[in-house]
């Protein structure tokens, strides 16, 4: 079925409210979930409510996050067991503010837990003309590469930059798992089976199953080279005051960083030669002709106008409907 926009808006903030979660930050998750939907990627849209609101209940009140401790470039975060949709906007900016006014700016958050899509964070900073990385730890889902046990989160990566001759950033924004445990609920909610290779059961079989994977484990995503980088966004998060080992009901620790491009170069010419490097690749030889080169972010961005022109995005039925028995009778 497809819901207009202002509607999706409306049912996400009416649920999340109506269990307990502030008018403000209710508007904010919305609009993350909204926008992820808008973007082509239906699991981490609206599905989103549904793990929210469980959330919630299990992990009980939460305190308005608040500033630790600060300098001129960096900012730590208590998120107060705030999700993380709304903790990473407040770090997002505060980092992005720094970095305006002194070339760079970092920014951690704990006690805090799950943030949902990490491009919408440092694309906000990219849409301000600066680059901007960021990492999360999430709860344990994923095997180390050689064991069968939930060490680590999916614990993803993502880094934006502005684009010198558009208005979109270029975004990069990947798992260090196999798949998502966003990806992983919607196959369990729209009873479909996983692709092969993504994950394991309790005992270390492959499996197919969902509800087989969330009681396994995840598979790092090539290997030893998705472990190595899914082990960097659990130092960071550890680092930043996440649980070591996350449990369902544990909290995560997020990294951010945002720079000046002009403190990277020499010269001040680097969005120059950025430009020129962004031009040979649109200009290279396609393997397929069919699908010509793009860059990372940009068949989101023209979903997004897609969906903005048409005034709707796309929600699976069974999700409206599961959505719709957690909002209490008027």
């Amino acid at each position: 079925m497809r819901l207009s926009i202002a509607d999706a808006n409306k049912l996400v903030v009416r649920t999340l409210v109506q269990n307990g979660m502030p008018a403000e930050d209710a508007g904010i998750v919305a609009d993350h979930l909204v926008d992820a939907g808008m973007a082509g990627h239906p699991f981490a849209s609206l599905p989103r409510v549904i793990a929210l609101v469980d959330q919630m209940r299990r992990r009980g009140p939460s305190k308005r996050p608040r500033v630790v401790t600060e300098t001129p470039v960096s900012v730590v975060i208590d998120g107060g067991n705030t999700n993380g949709y709304v903790t990473s906007v407040m770090a997002i900016d505060s980092a992005t503010e720094r970095a305006k006014k002194t070339g760079i700016g970092v920014a951690t958050v704990h006690n805090t837990w799950f943030s949902g899509r990490c491009s919408y964070y440092v694309e906000r900073a990219a849409r301000a003309g600066l680059i901007a990385i960021h990492t999360a730890n999430t709860s344990a889902r994923v095997a180390p590469v050689g064991t069968i046990d939930r060490i680590f989160g999916t614990n993803p990566f993502a880094v934006a930059f502005p684009h010198p001759a558009t208005d979109d950033p270029v975004v990069v924004d990947f798992t260090t798992a196999a798949t998502t445990w966003g990806d992983v609920l919607l196959h369990l909610h729209t009873d479909r089976q996983l692709p092969v290779g993504q994950a394991v059961d309790p005992n270390g079989a492959p499996t197919q199953n969902p509800q087989e994977a969330l009681e396994g484990a995840f598979l790092p995503w090539g290997g030893h080279r998705g472990s190595g980088l899914g082990l960097v966004a659990q130092v960071l998060g550890v680092l930043a005051g996440s649980d070591p080992v996350i449990s369902d009901t544990g909290q995560s620790g997020f990294f951010f960083l945002v720079l000046q491009p002009s403190l990277l170069g020499p010269d001040g010419g680097g969005l120059e030669r950025m430009e020129a490097l962004l031009t040979a690749i649109g200009k290279a030889r396609p393997a397929d002709p069919v699908h010509p080169p793009r860059l990372p972010g940009s068949r989101s961005a023209a979903r997004r106008r897609e969906a903005a022109a048409a005034g709707t995005i796309e929600v699976d039925d069974a999700i409206y409907q599961k959505i719709l028995t957690l909002v209490p009778p008027d």
